[in-house]
């Protein structure tokens, strides 16, 4: 399923491109802190990862009153992949285009404000453009229409695990016809509503603390935090000599009768396969970090049964960001690849590892020589992916 990963974009709380991210992170930066953008004193989770200085000025002023600001923001960072890309879409067939998205649940913050105009004014005045913007493909349809895009595009539902799945579909694509594919994720839940929706789950940090609200494989970790962005990633069948290689993809759903980190453990397994790779090729991996004990007990037990205990190194940049959705693991894609490209591994902040876990943690970052890195995602209901990158 060889894929070239040709152009490369991302927003975070750390910056709103590729290498303003990526100079943040390895500069040992976080962007959590206290949540800015709505009043969350009655809210028990009052740490976030807020992109603070994100504003549409890049995009036509019809479009920011008809978008919520997830599909705001993927618009930019898509605009920024093709661009990266150095692909002129004028002259190719806009028939081998596609467009593969992932998103948790679409527009929060809109679908949030439409309610409010419903039970409050009325009905006459709910937006029209209510009817797409809460929806989970309008980021994939927004970005097509900007694009002129017209191939075979769509969207995978997957809760976070779907960062990695829309990659990997795209992947698959460029084998079925289209020549070139825009992928990855970038999410966002940054409002009430959104808030209440997650941490009805229990599974939202409650701490106050920015550097202590999220701490994954540490035995303080007592919940993960919301943070908002991702990554756009444009795929083609050949590669320019800049970026890495989607070289494999694997997705398992957890049987509940099964111990814990079985269902990882079979999608790295198929990963591996599908790559052609044994466990000892890879040289780092990107952990989903779920930031509490009973899932990162998981995790870790998946990766002591392939690696070995305190083998390969692991890393959870998403320390310093929080958790976005399907953008985290599209984004943890996109740092894989910059960490092929420096031969550096990116760090993961704040964190004392729990030596008996068995996990290689790195805690700064490290000059490594890098081929092959393997990427976990996990979402809510049991969604297990895991992705490789690679020359």
């Amino acid at each position: 399923m060889t894929a070239h990963i040709n152009g490369i974009d991302i927003i975070s709380p750390l910056g709103l491109s590729r290498e303003e991210h990526w100079k943040a992170l390895l500069d040992g930066c976080s962007g959590l802190g206290p949540t800015q953008s709505f009043d969350s004193a009655r809210y028990d989770n009052p740490i976030s990862g807020e992109i603070l200085h994100f504003g549409p000025d890049e995009l036509p002023k019809r479009l920011v009153p008809a978008t919520d600001r997830m599909t705001q923001m993927s618009l930019v960072a898509a605009a920024g992949a093709f661009d990266d890309s150095g692909i002129d879409m004028s002259q190719v067939d806009p028939l081998d285009v596609g467009v593969m998205t992932a998103a948790t649940a679409g527009g929060y913050a809109f679908g949030q404000k439409e309610l409010q105009n419903l039970w409050s004014k009325g009905p006459k005045y709910v937006s029209t453009h209510q009817s797409y913007a809460w929806f989970y493909a309008v980021n994939t349809g927004q970005i097509s229409i900007r694009h002129g895009c017209q191939g075979h595009s769509g969207v995978i539902v997957a809760d976070d695990a779907g960062g990695l799945d829309a990659i990997a579909f795209a992947a698959r694509r460029l084998a079925r016809g289209n020549q070139i594919m825009l992928t990855g994720s970038v999410d966002s839940t940054m409002c009430p509503w959104g808030r209440v929706a997650h941490a009805s789950t229990g599974h939202l940090s409650k701490s106050a603390d920015a550097q202590a609200a999220y701490l994954p494989f540490d035995e303080r970790a007592a919940g993960w935090v919301n943070g908002e962005g991702g990554a756009h990633l444009v795929l083609q069948s050949h590669s320019d000599g800049r970026y890495a290689a989607v070289l494999g993809h694997g997705a398992t759903v957890d049987d509940p009768r099964a111990a814990p980190g079985t269902g990882l453990g079979q999608a790295i397994r198929i990963a591996l396969d599908a790559a052609r790779l044994r466990p000892g090729d890879i040289q780092v991996v990107f952990a989903d970090a779920a930031g509490t004990r009973e899932a990162d007990r998981a995790e870790a037990a998946a990766l002591v049964e392939i690696f070995g205990p305190h083998s390969v190194p692991v890393t959870a940049p998403k320390a310093a960001t929080g958790r976005m959705g399907c953008g985290t693991a599209s984004l943890d894609v996109a740092m894989a690849v910059l960490a092929i490209r420096d031969q550096t591994i990116p760090p993961t902040l704040n964190v004392e590892a729990d030596e008996s876990l068995g996990v290689n943690l790195c805690g700064v970052a490290t000059q490594h020589p890098i081929t092959n890195v393997l990427v976990l995602a996990r979402g809510v209901g049991g969604f297990n992916s895991a992705l490789i990158v690679g020359t």
